[in-house]
């Protein structure tokens, strides 16, 4: 009996180090293909509405307006399909795209960082402090600069409070810290209850709208308002990747290999809070993204942040968009995009808690 159970231990030890050489191998090869499942999505998104478009057109007009050259002047479409894609559907296909992109790097740094995996923005009350950064933002009537600032400094003194309130029982990751950020959410989240209680009659409708996370009314300032905090708080967490891959061994371990932990933590909380806070000044709060796509992520790729990041980024951007794609496309009505990746992605944890109960999150 006992040489059957080590035989079986062997067998399994063996699986998991084919498994692991396996993602190293070809690691790098599943980001490619979401690189180019992106790509083409998003020329898919532009083919979807009331005003359907063929693959063909609605890719040659986006190659078109992407060239730095004049349009031709007999060009294959007409004016109309011009106007479709280059006005209403493209901010929005990258809108969808780029808040996807944020939340999933967001939450796979801060799983990293935190050594948990039921760490999210939403989860440790990023989200719920950006979101009442944001209405108080809308009640002031601030212009698009102060959504960002005020949705930022909601954000990073939600992740501040959370990360001190699970020192206090000495402890930063685990338990604790999920706790901590569902109190200091539960706090913001009335504190925007309040704002939205308190606000003219003429501004609760749009404060109660987008809070529900939405992509209506996507133009090209809010593209810009979201592209350029995502992408350069993304491209410093992507220089950082290695160094999360060594805070994710422990603190200790961490800075015997040279690392600041403090200084790493708080820069990594910093871009976070900023990515996030971006998010949600445009197209309001969107859950559970930062914490499904991870893991599925981690599926994919295996652990090393170095290639975890990215996969992440683009299976974000995937989920996000398709998401939005079955609200205006599927649906008749406009439905809210955060009330769909709330019903998506709640069955999906709930179904990764359930498969890893037995054998630990570490090993999925």
């Amino acid at each position: 009996m006992t040489d059957l159970a080590l035989a079986e231990n062997g067998a399994t030890e063996e699986a998991k180090s084919e498994t692991v050489s396996s993602a190293r191998k070809h690691g790098w090869a599943v980001p490619v293909l979401l690189g180019v499942g992106v790509l083409l999505a998003m020329i898919a998104s532009l083919c979807l509405g009331a005003y359907p478009m063929s693959f063909g057109r609605a890719a040659d007009i986006l190659f078109h307006l992407a060239l730095p050259v004049p349009l031709p002047a007999h060009p294959p479409w007409n004016i109309k399909e011009l106007t479709v894609v280059q006005i209403v559907r493209l901010p929005r296909v990258l809108l969808a795209t780029l808040a996807g992109m944020g939340l999933g790097m967001s939450g796979t740094a801060l799983q990293g960082m935190m050594r948990n995996p039921l760490v999210g923005p939403d989860i440790v009350g990023v989200s719920s402090g950006a979101a009442f950064g944001g209405v108080m933002a809308m009640l002031f009537d601030l212009p698009p600069i102060g959504v960002i600032a005020l949705a930022f400094a909601g954000g990073f003194a939600a992740m501040v409070c959370t990360y001190f309130l699970s020192r206090l029982a000495n402890r930063t990751s685990g338990m604790a810290l999920v706790l901590a950020g569902v109190f200091i959410g539960a706090f913001f989240i009335a504190l925007v209850g309040l704002i939205e209680f308190v606000a003219p009659d003429s501004q609760l409708p749009s404060m109660v709208y987008w809070l529900l996370g939405t992509f209506v009314g996507a133009d090209t300032k809010k593209v810009l308002m979201i592209a350029i905090p995502t992408l350069s708080g993304g491209a410093v967490l992507m220089l950082l990747r290695w160094r999360i891959n060594l805070l994710s061994l422990g603190d200790l371990d961490a800075e015997t290999l040279g690392i600041n932990v403090g200084v790493l933590r708080w820069a990594v909380i910093a871009l976070v809070s900023l990515i996030v806070a971006s998010q949600v000044a445009v197209s309001g709060v969107i859950g559970w993204i930062g914490l499904v796509v991870p893991h599925c992520a981690r599926m994919l790729v295996g652990p090393d942040h170095r290639r975890l990041l990215p996969a992440a980024a683009l299976l974000g951007a995937l989920f996000v968009l398709g998401l939005d794609d079955v609200t205006r496309s599927i649906v008749q009505a406009e439905l809210p995009v955060g009330i769909l990746t709330a019903l998506v992605g709640t069955p999906v944890v709930c179904f990764l808690f359930w498969k890893t109960q037995g054998k630990g999150w570490e090993h999925e």
